[in-house]
């Protein structure tokens, strides 16, 4: 915990100048993490008699770790400081989230900390996502330090983001770049906040957040091998096959050791071993495109693997299933109608953007887009389009802005002559 009179804090009500320079960060008071249960429940008792909304932050160790469990937790209230928590020695955290209630948690880009939160009992009911709100906001960039250094004038290093928090002892260097993270927050959250209220955005924000506390963050993938880097250069079902017999091995594996998968053999190798498929445990060692820690060491396992997906008679399919439309490139071919409508619908959902003054992702994803344009509702009406645009998930502010011009450009878009001179519709 480190003392909040001893880390000055930035005043959020003064506006940063633009053109001046950003204020380097003074030199911070040590920080210690809180690693037994008795001192993160006396922890949570400070922390409950705070003011205001609650900062949160998440350390991970991806890239080197296997699961993305938060191996560091970094909390700030106002009248109680900051405090660093590390949750593999302390285990269930709810105790916080019980004291906490339903007051506001604050989290920059909350979609990439929610899960590990909530494993550890921490799940709130409130959020002020500093990351999105930037979006919104129309800010040009929406990294921590560049919005910290923008709104609040304070340059804020980021040399630790991509660290393996798994190690311990941590370093003070880490602690205190951690601990800056939330420590700064609260100020951010109500500058930005202010900045929402004055463009007429606050509303649009506050379903925003509540839709990403409601978003299934767990990714569900049929055939997660197949995003292995460099597959597309495999040919063949049964090349195909021994790639998924090594990505599943290897998955296996990183389980078992908790360690990123990529670490111990990359995506190239898997793919070169499917590609190629060695005949022998011999030729696969000495395949000089086949690297890795665990490639050798882990020889048996490898070919084991190779030999399954040499053996097997459930080939996979040549192209992955799903529910996903074709990419934009083929429509012209494939479905000409709605390759019109696509090109019509996307420079003018941009421009309602531009004119709200925030990224044309965020007034409706590409996906939700290729998908209307695709197959859209019948009959093509204001009312069949708001319906397909909330069961996809679009937000009641989204829909508002979105659903008169979709029906527009693809009415249009459908009355528009073909390359023969008819009415395509």
């Amino acid at each position: 915990m480190t003392d909040p009179a001893s880390t000055p804090v930035p005043d959020a009500t003064t506006d940063a100048v633009p053109d001046a320079a950003p204020r380097v960060q003074e030199p911070h008071a040590h920080v210690d993490v809180i690693a037994d249960r008795e001192g993160f429940l006396r922890a949570v008792e400070v922390i409950a008699a705070g003011n205001g909304p609650v900062a949160i932050d998440a350390e991970r160790a991806s890239g080197y770790r296997y699961s993305q469990r938060a191996y560091l937790i970094q909390v700030f209230r106002r009248d109680a400081g900051v405090f660093l928590f590390d949750p593999p020695a302390i285990g269930d955290l709810s105790a916080l989230d019980t004291a906490i209630g339903d007051e506001e948690w604050i989290l920059h880009a909350a979609s990439q900390d929610l899960t590990c939160l909530r494993e550890v009992g921490i799940d709130p009911q409130r959020l002020f996502d500093t990351e999105l709100a930037a979006r919104l906001a129309g800010l040009p960039r929406v990294g921590l330090g560049t919005v910290v250094e923008e709104l609040l004038g304070i340059h804020l290093a980021k040399e630790h983001s991509a660290a393996d928090w798994s190690t311990r002892p941590l370093p003070q260097s880490w602690l205190v770049y951690a601990a800056l993270d939330v420590e700064l927050l609260v100020d951010l959250r109500d500058a930005l906040a202010q900045r929402l209220e004055e463009t007429g955005k606050a509303e649009l924000a506050a379903q925003e957040f509540n839709a990403v506390l409601l978003r299934d963050l767990v990714v569900h993938r049929a055939e997660p091998w197949r995003r292995m880097n460099g597959l597309h250069t495999v040919r063949g079902a049964r090349n195909l096959a021994i790639a998924r017999e090594l990505w599943l091995a290897r998955d296996e594996y990183a389980r078992e050791v908790d360690t990123a998968p990529g670490r111990l053999v990359p995506d190239a190798s898997l793919v070169a071993v499917a590609r190629l498929a060695p005949a022998t445990k011999r030729e696969l060692a000495a395949l000089k495109e086949f690297t890795g820690r665990a490639s050798r060491s882990q020889i048996e396992r490898w070919f084991a693997a190779l030999e399954r997906g040499r053996a097997t008679t459930d080939l996979p399919a040549l192209r992955a299933p799903g529910e996903a439309v074709p990419a934009p490139r083929l429509w012209a071919d494939k479905n000409p109608e709605a390759d019109r409508r696509l090109k019509a619908v996307r420079p003018a959902i941009a421009e309602a953007a531009e004119r709200l003054g925030l990224p044309a992702e965020n007034l409706l994803t590409p996906d939700l887009l290729r998908r209307l344009a695709w197959a859209p509702p019948a009959p093509l009406d204001a009312a069949s389009v708001d319906a397909a645009l909330g069961a996809l998930g679009a937000r009641p502010w989204q829909r508002a802005e979105a659903v008169p011009i979709i029906v527009r450009t693809f009415v249009e878009a459908d009355q528009a002559p073909t390359e023969a001179g008819e009415s395509a519709s």
